[in-house]
């Protein structure tokens, strides 16, 4: 998976990523964590997804970086959950 950063200033961050997946899951825990804007776009199906995120009150990054380690801690729960 590729990951290549865009645009990267305090409240606004652009993301370049070849997996919609990653993108689609970032994307939601971002919206339940309450960030101003989050959304990803694609401009051909051979071509990566481009993650938007702005934010006005928190620093993107650090959205960013919750949103992962929630991701990470959910995914933690359910591969627990498998090993029953």
């Amino acid at each position: 998976m590729n990951i290549d950063v865009v645009k990267s200033e305090k409240n606004e961050l652009e993301i370049k990523i070849d997996n919609l997946t990653v993108a689609e899951i970032i994307r939601v825990y971002l919206n339940e964590q309450g960030i101003e804007f989050a959304a990803w776009r694609r401009e051909h199906p051979t071509k990566p997804a481009i993650l938007k995120i702005e934010s006005s009150g928190s620093t993107v990054k650090k959205a960013v970086s919750d949103a992962i380690a929630a991701i990470q801690k959910d995914l933690g729960k359910v591969s627990s959950a498998l090993k029953k």
